[in-house]
């Protein structure tokens, strides 16, 4: 499948229930011609009653996993668990080693114990992924790996704050904030962030200067205003508002979540020497994966506990915010899911299989994960 339709396959959905004021087209992430932040303001937002609409009832089982799983077997022997756990701690030690404790202690023991947590480092198993399908080292990749899972911890000591989703729990841990103060967490994340991209600068080895420069690049613009901060702030401004629909929903997730997932499968690529039709392609199945995540992650919200999933469970719901599942319903949002699962998959046909492997099982693990 060379691009992916959104649209069509969202709005049949919705004509199906009878929802109005869809968009005609659901386009890819960075193709989006709506765009919040310009086209509306909350003084000129209808009112709509969200009453009418499919409620929250439904759960994504186990048993459901059970039977996709047997649906869409995997069709090599590739063992995943093996992989992740293998993959997770390169990069842990990885991390470890750039972000050691040094002087001032105080701000290196913020940033270690938010990038140290834990987490399933999904983000940086991708890049390396994306790396070796196009012929690339694990060791090319390993910085640009780490400068992205650095990043995603800054949006998540970030996102934490009071002044922003005033969180207490974060990969089952007290918050950043929570132990440091709100003063050293804000110090922790900017840290995080400028030092992301002097380790890619300076710890890349193996790789022609001008696609590191060109991964760099790559990685400012999906993190800022056409990014991650875009998708922040869209996110922000649209609390408790009512008259949001798909494209408005799409534009902030494809930004806020999407858009960080597509720059570490696109730098692996950069980095490990794809050529310019290999990084697209990957592109294009980063988006789908990007959506995805996002999709699965607003199901699991209302439908897991907190200590199922390591943070504060339903505070979607609590701060009025605007879901797949609120718009969708929990069973049309796990068909979106599923499709947007195998047009990934489908996207990755013509590479070369053995290779393709991790990123197939990272896709079909990203729509069934249950935390």
């Amino acid at each position: 499948m060379a691009s992916l339709n959104l649209g069509y396959w969202v709005q049949s959905y919705f004509m199906s229930n009878q929802v109005s004021s869809i968009s005609k087209s659901f386009p890819l992430p960075r193709s989006l011609p709506f765009n919040p932040l310009t086209t509306q303001s909350s003084s000129t937002l209808k009112k709509v009653n969200f009453s009418s609409l499919p409620s929250i009832t439904s759960i994504l089982t186990k048993e459901d996993i059970v039977k996709e799983e047997e649906q869409y077997p995997q069709k090599s022997s590739f063992d995943f668990n093996s992989y992740m756990l293998q993959k997770a701690s390169s990069v842990n030690q990885a991390l470890e080693s750039a972000v050691s404790l040094r002087d001032p202690v105080k701000i290196h023991e913020a940033m270690r114990y938010s990038l140290l947590a834990g987490g399933k480092r999904v983000r940086p198993v991708l890049c390396l992924a994306a790396c070796a399908l196009v012929g690339g080292r694990e060791s090319m990749a390993m910085p640009a790996a780490c400068a992205v899972e650095m990043i995603h911890t800054m949006s998540l000591i970030h996102d934490d704050l009071p002044c922003m989703d005033n969180d207490d729990l974060r990969r089952g841990k007290p918050t950043n904030h929570k132990v440091f103060g709100e003063d050293i967490a804000v110090l922790a994340g900017d840290a995080l962030l400028a030092f992301a991209f002097e380790h890619i600068a300076v710890s890349t080895v193996g790789v022609p200067p001008s696609r590191i420069v060109r991964a760099i690049g790559e990685l400012a613009k999906a993190i800022g205003g056409e990014g991650l901060v875009a998708g922040q702030v869209v996110d922000i401004i649209s609390e408790g508002l009512t008259d949001v629909g798909l494209d408005h929903l799409e534009f902030i997730h494809v930004h806020k979540t999407a858009a960080l997932l597509e720059a570490a499968v696109v730098l692996g690529a950069i980095v490990g020497g794809g050529c310019d039709e290999e990084v697209e392609k990957l592109r294009k199945f980063a988006r789908c994966i990007g959506l995805l995540f996002q999709v699965v992650d607003d199901i699991l919200d209302v439908t897991k506990s907190s200590k199922e999933l390591g943070k504060t469970a339903g505070k979607d719901l609590v701060a009025d915010k605007v879901t797949y599942p609120k718009l969708m319903g929990i069973q049309k949002s796990k068909e979106f899911a599923e499709k947007l699962k195998t047009d990934a998959i489908e996207l990755l046909q013509g590479f070369d299989p053995a290779k393709a492997a991790p990123l197939i099982a990272l896709a079909n693990y990203i729509a069934y994960r249950q935390n």
